[in-house]
């Protein structure tokens, strides 16, 4: 399990958040994207992003989204949807932006398999949707569990996220 103690992932990567005391350490609730938002500027990426002084893009809505849609539905959704926008982000920025999905209940529900090394999503009815392969193209093994504050339990409340520097 890869940690991350610095603040990289609010410049670059793909990033997964749940604390709201990190997220208003670069971004103001005004700039917060909807997922509709996300969806309409992949049709015109703009050349500064709404937070992290034009660095950055927090994207809500992806958790209601997930919460909506059957478990079926929702890796549909992901694969055919939401991935080819998340890469189409990487190739306009080349790096140089971050782009964070808040999910404020992801704390309780993203869960780590210690004998596979797979995150997964726990879903509605008890659903276990693979995040990894979902959201990172199956290479979790270079995501990071994003930590803050003096807390070195990277399961205890030090845990605010996750990070991932390129999807491919």
């Amino acid at each position: 399990m890869k940690l991350m103690r610095n603040t990289a992932w609010t410049r670059r990567g793909c990033s997964l958040l749940w604390c709201p005391s990190t997220l208003v350490t670069f971004a103001e609730p005004s700039e917060v994207a909807s997922i509709r938002g996300f969806f309409a500027f992949a049709r015109s990426w703009p050349d500064d992003l709404p937070s992290n002084d034009g660095r950055a893009l927090v994207v809500a809505g992806l958790e209601g989204c997930l919460d909506a849609l059957s478990p079926e539905d929702a890796e549909t959704w992901v694969e055919r949807d939401l991935k080819p926008r998340i890469f189409a982000f990487q190739d306009e920025y080349q790096g140089d932006a971050a782009l964070v999905f808040w999910l404020p209940s992801g704390r309780s529900r993203v869960r780590y398999a210690l004998a596979t090394g797979d995150y997964s999503w726990s879903g509605r009815g008890g659903a276990q949707l693979p995040l990894g392969r979902l959201i990172w193209a199956g290479a979790e093994s270079d995501a990071e569990r994003i930590l803050t504050g003096p807390s070195t339990d990277p399961d205890g409340d030090a845990w605010v996220g996750m990070y991932h520097p390129r999807i491919s």
